[in-house]
């Protein structure tokens, strides 16, 4: 072993002496020997070396984003060789090398890390052997080989005896406990993170080999961490699950402000999107330009959720413009599935239907209004007035028009001068 990380010193000795700085820092607050001034050491270990890895994990998104930018031509060519799977990788890595993509870049983060976990995992298997490593002195490792997290000692392992574990100043059943429960913790947040890909960032509407190896990664990552965990020292456990935890946060915070087209993360971030949009009627923020921009410069090409998006931003009169902006305007065209623009003509508005006392007054008004204005009924207001001609002198031809029916069936009402109820018939004109 000595052999080994003799060849690796110049991995060892730098990682070592990043945990000694850090130790002499939280030293001084916890006290040296105490397993937060280690621990936390090699928490801020994780954080400055997951710092240093943001360059290559912006690097693997962009190299995402290429992979989905072949989705259209990975469906062709699946429809294509449907029928021929050895045909189908063929052209899929054809297709690869053309464009410059590689489907294992997910994995970039994972090996530039593999290193420093070597180096770590020597530098704590120095301690629990109790051999000097990189600038880790005997001082230095008699005040590690003290250090205790929840009970375990930052040496021990799952598989450990229990004369080996008392050594160390611990009880196995500590030991095995704490490295079981952050086993598990550890695997449990590699399952998550997979899974966080997998449901909500991947487009559903194509299946390529890359989502079949990130399912597989999926069960497989988690299986192995668990395998090879018992074997682990607890400080390598603290680092894994540390890496873990970061790694879920920063895929958490990618997924939520940058996610997949087509994925259920994008439907999601557009929803807020639109109601941010609407709200403020306008883009506050250069990542909110860019997505719109991006949207806009596809076309007909926009998926479900992203003609959803352009289509509520019509309906309340406003336009995204090509370089992100939104605008009010006047257009009132949206898109269909397909993504032809239509014209959303206004409905015509249907008449309020009136009650049936309101269409009985109206009927009656009406039978009034054509009452007045017809020669008879000037004749009947004029009959009732007193008249110094007898009745049998007026002329026999003037013969009496029938009243208009009433409108609609109503009951008509009683004309002017006419008393309410039958009326006697006049006596026959004598000659």
């Amino acid at each position: 072993m000595d052999t080994i990380a003799s060849l690796f010193s110049f991995i060892t000795t730098p990682v070592s002496w990043v945990i000694v700085q850090f130790h002499s820092v939280y030293g001084k607050v916890f006290g040296p020997d105490t397993g937060w001034a280690w621990g936390l050491s090699i928490v801020s270990l994780v954080i400055l070396i997951r710092i240093c890895l943001i360059p290559l994990f912006v690097k693997q998104i962009k190299a995402t984003r290429a992979m989905q930018t072949l989705q259209p031509e990975m469906k062709k060519i699946q429809e294509r060789y449907k029928n021929d799977k050895q045909r189908q990788s063929e052209e899929m890595m054809k297709l690869y090398k053309e464009s410059g993509t590689n489907p294992l870049s997910s994995c970039l983060p994972i090996l530039a890390q593999s290193p420093f976990f070597f180096a770590l995992y020597h530098v704590l298997n120095g301690i629990a052997t109790g051999s000097t490593i990189g600038v880790i002195n005997d001082s230095l490792l008699a005040s590690a080989r003290k250090a205790h997290i929840f009970g375990a000692p930052l040496a021990a392992k799952f598989t450990d005896g229990s004369s080996k574990v008392e050594a160390l100043g611990a009880t196995l059943t500590d030991v095995r406990v704490v490295t079981a429960i952050m086993i598990v913790m550890m695997s449990a947040s590699q399952f998550y993170t997979q899974r966080q890909l997998m449901t909500k960032n991947v487009d559903t509407t194509v299946k390529t080999p890359f989502m079949q190896q990130q399912k597989m990664l999926m069960y497989v990552f988690p299986v192995m961490f668990a395998i090879f965990g018992i074997n682990f020292p607890v400080g390598v456990l603290v680092y894994w699950l540390t890496t873990n935890v970061w790694t879920m946060g920063q895929q958490m915070y990618v997924i939520r402000n940058n996610p997949t087209p087509g994925s259920k993360a994008q439907a999601a971030y557009l929803e807020r999107l639109t109601k941010h949009v609407t709200h403020h009627e306008k883009t506050r923020s250069r990542g909110e330009r860019s997505i719109v921009k991006a949207i806009v410069s596809k076309g007909r090409d926009r998926n479900e959720f992203e003609r959803k998006f352009i289509n509520s931003l019509t309906k309340v009169g406003l336009v995204a413009q090509a370089d992100g902006t939104v605008v009010k305007g006047e257009s009132t065209a949206v898109e269909t599935e397909d993504g032809t623009p239509t014209t959303a003509t206004p409905r015509r508005q249907q008449p309020k239907r009136q009650t049936k006392a309101q269409r009985q007054s109206t009927a009656a008004r009406a039978t009034d209004d054509s009452a007045e204005n017809t020669p008879d009924a000037d004749e009947s207001k004029t009959s009732l007035s007193k008249s110094d001609e007898p009745e049998d002198a007026k002329p026999a031809t003037a013969a009496k028009k029938p009243a208009p029916k009433p409108a609609g069936g109503t009951r008509s009402k009683a004309q002017s001068g006419q008393r309410k109820g039958p009326q006697r018939p006049k006596s026959p004109s004598k000659k």
